[in-house]
């Protein structure tokens, strides 16, 4: 740093998974120090697929990590629906389900893309991992902060970014259960040997409220199992409980017959399950003070729309970019939300209206999805979902200069007579 110069402002950011480094990232070319806590002892991978559309993708180009999503794109080539007994419903190419767009939106592993973010930041911003945020006391110049390690340190504003389950926007905000809309059902992804010959391809087998999937990324020997299934109230008792979430998951799939006896069994035997409600964040704020929330803390869509990568690579451009275009972060967070609301609230939308849903829970239901996907086989290929899209970017911004301590935008005489709220 040059003598005589200081930071934008010191920010913390919780969470190092996308919406964390994203906005680690831009926050730092814009003049900013960060630090970015996470509770795991390192950045989380995971092999499985998510999605990069529409407005995300000029992100990642912004970013420069585009080509080596691009490397890493899955270019899965179809989807097999099943009956119940295992025969064949429909063949159809997965972005003509999701609305993609093929040869410009991407899929790729999950840790392919925390990787890269974190790879893009690394050297830039402070990463403090295997801690998490404890305390927040917020005061008139900034925000003292409590470590679950103990240690204590001062920002002048701090992004929650740590998921839809975050802790530390209970700290602010208040319990999960108020922001949380449960949609119906539970899901369970685990990883298991691939022994059915799939490449590059999902199988999915169904019944009213259950589905079973296989799905093969690039790998012949990668393959990822998924259950789902219709749960009519949320089950709180299990959700920390991953003994219990297996055991609700076997026994909800007991009596059902295709590959489903082996998927439950390599499900009890993994070391990488994962569990958890379908359900989205819908917070009438996203900010407090000096504390703002962003990704999956601020607005989970689910899985449901499979736009919730996208979501977190936008906000954390949208968000970086309001801090540095305006002074003090009362007005930032309200540009922030401004802009980026009605985008969030349109994908957030893209669950459908249940009879048209993915996973139906009534005979009906399922035969008319049935024949919902049978017609996709015969349209024309995706243009896109015109929510993928729906919010153009700001102008791309060089690196900012560094400011002289008189003119931070955190710690300015007139911010400072701002009150929380």
């Amino acid at each position: 740093m040059t003598v005589g110069t200081a930071p934008r402002g010191t920010v913390l950011v919780s969470g190092a998974s996308i919406a964390g480094p994203a906005v680690a990232f831009w926050l730092h070319r814009y003049g900013y120090d960060v630090t970015v806590v996470e509770k795991s002892t390192g950045v989380r991978g995971g092999g499985y697929p998510i999605d990069v559309r529409g407005t995300a993708i000029e992100v990642a180009r912004r970013m420069g990590i585009l080509p080596r999503l691009q490397e890493a794109h899955i270019a899965s080539r179809r989807l097999t629906f099943l009956n119940a007994d295992g025969s064949e419903i429909v063949e159809i190419h997965p972005q003509q389900l999701v609305g993609g767009v093929e040869g410009r939106d991407l899929e790729v592993r999950r840790g392919d893309l925390t990787g890269l973010l974190f790879e893009s930041v690394r050297n830039d911003v402070e990463f403090v991992f295997d801690d998490s945020v404890q305390g927040l006391t917020e005061h008139t110049h900034g925000v003292d902060v409590t470590f679950r390690s103990g240690a204590q340190r001062s920002f002048d504003i701090v992004l929650v970014a740590d998921g839809m389950h975050s802790s530390t926007r209970e700290l602010v905000f208040g319990s999960e259960q108020q922001f949380h809309r449960y949609l119906g059902y539970c899901f369970a992804v685990f990883s298991m040997g691939n022994t059915f010959g799939l490449s590059h391809e999902g199988v999915v087998w169904n019944t009213p409220g259950k589905a079973a999937v296989l799905y093969a990324v690039q790998d012949a020997d990668e393959l990822h199992g998924f259950f789902n299934f219709a749960v009519p109230q949320p089950p709180y008792e299990v959700l920390r409980d991953p003994a219990a979430q297996r055991d609700l998951v076997a026994a909800t799939f007991a009596d059902d017959g295709w590959e489903v006896p082996t998927m439950v069994d390599a499900m009890r035997r993994t070391s990488d399950f994962f569990f958890d409600s379908v359900s989205q964040i819908h917070m009438p704020r996203w900010s407090r003070g000096r504390v703002a929330v962003l990704g999956d803390a601020a607005y989970a869509p689910s899985f449901l729309t499979g736009q919730g990568s996208s979501l977190a690579l936008v906000g954390a451009y949208m968000l970086a970019d309001a801090l540095a275009t305006h002074r003090g972060h009362t007005a930032a967070f309200a540009a922030y939300e401004r802009d980026v609301r009605g985008f969030v609230e349109l994908n957030q939308a893209q669950v459908g209206d249940g009879s048209a849903a993915l996973f139906p829970t009534t005979v009906e239901a399922l035969e008319k999805r049935n024949n919902r996907l049978r017609s996709l086989t015969t349209l024309p290929p995706s243009t896109g979902r015109p929510a993928h899209t729906a919010l153009t970017l700001p102008p791309e911004r060089g690196p900012q200069p560094r400011l002289r301590q008189a003119e931070a935008a955190f710690t300015g005489a007139a911010e400072s007579r701002t009150p929380p709220g």
